[in-house]
């Protein structure tokens, strides 16, 4: 088993409905800190979901949300339907700062990507 990494393991990067911060709250049952970023090289589309998908010279926009347990990341996991219609991958996201940020994101799975086509 690997070590935790205090800086990625409670933050996750959100860009669909987890935008919503009463709706993140709700789901939760508190609210979290999150901050502006962009993940480099994906582009955010819809079918029935939000979903990425990788494409050269764009990025897309959404928040890192911080302070995350594993209560939330369950929470989370089950409401992404992990792993059927996502997976959480590690990833590193650019802050509105400029500053590289690795966390978590939920990326489409070959099965959502079929549904979305």
């Amino acid at each position: 088993m690997s070590m935790p990494d205090p800086e990625s393991d409670g933050a996750l990067f959100v860009y669909g409905s987890l935008l919503d911060a009463a709706h993140r709250a709700a789901m939760l049952g508190r609210e979290v800190a999150a901050a502006p970023a962009r993940f480099e090289g994906y582009e955010r589309r819809r079918g029935r979901y939000f979903y990425i998908v990788e494409r050269a010279g764009v990025a897309t926009p959404g928040l890192v949300l911080s302070g995350l347990g594993e209560r939330d990341f369950a929470v989370l996991d089950r409401y992404e339907e992990v792993p059927r219609l996502y997976s959480r991958v590690k990833v590193e996201v650019t802050s509105a700062a400029g500053a590289a940020l690795r966390c978590w994101v939920y990326l489409p799975t070959p099965s959502l990507l079929a549904a979305s086509a």
